[in-house]
C-alpha cells in the first residue's frame, strides 16, 4: 500500500476539497444562548449552492476566541441536520452549545445534504448519482465543510489559529477527514466513529453505514488509520464505546494501530489520545463529555 497524501485522497473524493466557496452568507434570525449570538445563516457558495448553518458566536467587543467546526450526525434521522448543535439528539448527553459557550469556544454548524432543510433529494438517489459522475457524495460534504472551516477563520471575533472540529458518527468521520485534509486545524475529536473499513467489510459489518461515505477506490489506497494518521502531529481524541456496532472491536484496534504508528513517527505520541469505555455502544458517556472539553480546552 502506497503511501497516503491528501491529493490522491483528494483525486478519489472527485477532485472537490477546495472548490466550494462561501461568497454571501445570510443572516435570517438571531438569537440569545447563555449571552451570545446564535445566528440563523444561509451560506451561498459560488455554484448557487444553500447550505443554511447554525453560528454560535460572542457578542462585539469580545476577545478574539477560538472555534470549533461542529459536524452533526446521521442516524438515519434526515430531518435532523444543524439543529444537533443546540437541541442535541439521543446519542448526547445533551446538546453541546451550552458547554461550549461555557468554555468560550465559539462554534459553526453546516446542515450536510440530505438532512434538514436539505433532505430533498434524499441521501440514495443523491449518493448514487454522484458515483456516476466520479463525484462521491462523501467528497461534496467535505468540501463543503473546508469553506465552512475557512469562512469561519475569517469572522470578526474568531482566532483563526484556534480552529478545532468534532462530531459524533457520520459527524465524527467527517471531522477525522477533514482533520487529515486541511492542515489549519489545530485539533479534532470524533466519537463512536472510528474504524478500519476493510477490516469492517471482511467482518460484514460495513452495510450498517449509510451511502453517504462511499469513496471508490479507497481500500487499495489506504486505511482508515494511514487516513486520519495525515492530522498528525496535531491534537486528535477518538473516543468509542467498546459496544459500538459501528466500530468493532478489530476494526477498531487496526484503525488505533496505524493511527498510533502515523503519531509516533511524527514524534507527537503524546498528541494522540483515546476514551475508550467497556460497555458503552454507539453514544456519549457522560465522561466522554468531560474529555472531550478538557481537551478541546488543553488543545485550543
Amino acid at each position: 500500500m502506497a503511501r497516503v497524501d491528501r491529493n490522491s485522497l483528494n483525486a478519489l473524493l472527485g477532485h472537490q476539497i477546495g472548490t466550494v466557496e462561501i461568497v454571501e452568507a445570510r443572516r435570517t434570525a438571531r438569537s440569545d444562548l447563555a449571552g451570545w449570538h446564535l445566528d440563523d445563516l444561509h451560506l451561498i457558495s459560488a455554484d448557487g449552492t444553500d447550505i443554511p448553518a447554525y453560528f454560535l458566536h460572542p457578542p462585539a467587543g469580545a476577545a478574539p476566541c477560538r472555534a470549533v467546526l461542529y459536524c452533526h450526525a446521521h442516524g438515519n434521522a434526515y430531518t435532523t441536520g444543524r439543529d444537533e448543535l443546540v437541541q442535541g439528539r439521543p446519542a448526547f448527553q445533551s446538546p453541546y452549545a451550552a458547554d461550549l459557550v461555557a468554555l468560550n469556544t465559539a462554534a459553526l454548524c453546516l446542515e450536510m445534504p440530505c438532512f434538514g432543510q436539505r433532505a430533498d433529494p434524499p441521501e440514495s438517489p443523491l449518493a448514487k448519482a454522484g458515483l456516476w459522475a466520479g463525484r462521491p457524495l462523501f467528497g461534496r460534504m467535505l468540501a463543503e465543510l473546508s469553506a465552512g472551516l475557512h469562512w469561519l477563520a475569517a469572522q470578526p471575533g474568531i482566532d483563526g489559529n484556534r480552529l478545532g472540529t468534532m462530531g459524533l458518527s457520520m459527524g465524527g468521520t467527517h471531522a477525522w477527514w477533514l482533520a487529515a485534509l486541511e492542515p489549519r486545524i489545530r485539533a479534532v475529536i470524533h466519537m463512536c466513529c472510528f474504524a478500519d473499513l476493510e477490516t469492517l467489510v471482511g467482518l460484514g459489518a460495513h452495510d450498517g453505514h449509510g451511502m453517504y461515505m462511499m469513496v471508490p477506490g479507497l481500500l487499495p489506497l489506504a486505511r482508515s488509520g494511514q487516513i486520519a494518521g495525515l492530522t498528525a502531529p496535531r491534537a486528535q481524541l477518538v473516543c468509542a464505546g467498546l459496544q459500538d456496532w459501528s466500530t468493532p472491536d478489530p476494526a477498531l484496534r487496526l484503525g488505533l494501530k496505524d493511527l498510533t504508528e502515523a503519531y509516533e513517527v511524527a514524534g507527537a505520541p503524546d498528541a494522540l489520545q483515546t476514551h475508550m469505555e467497556e460497555d458503552l455502544g454507539h453514544a456519549e458517556s457522560a465522561a466522554m463529555r468531560q474529555n472531550v472539553l478538557a481537551f478541546l480546552d488543553r488543545h485550543l
